[in-house]
């Protein structure tokens, strides 16, 4: 359970730091991801949570 919350402690700071460093282009970013079809951001998560996983996998072994 600590190796979780230290994960999403660790996610929420990476995007913090996205957020401080670019923060018009995050606003873009935002009103593109407005604009996209869910089914399109759907796709793309799923997309990414697998490639996550496969990282993991191999990270962890």
């Amino acid at each position: 359970m600590t190796e979780l919350l230290s994960a999403l402690a660790l996610a929420v700071v990476i995007e913090g730091l996205v957020y401080a460093a670019f923060p018009e282009q995050m606003k873009k970013l935002l009103a593109s991801v407005l604009a996209t079809p869910a089914s399109t951001l759907r796709a793309v998560a799923l997309v990414c949570a697998a490639a996550g996983l496969v990282l993991l996998w191999v990270v962890r072994g």
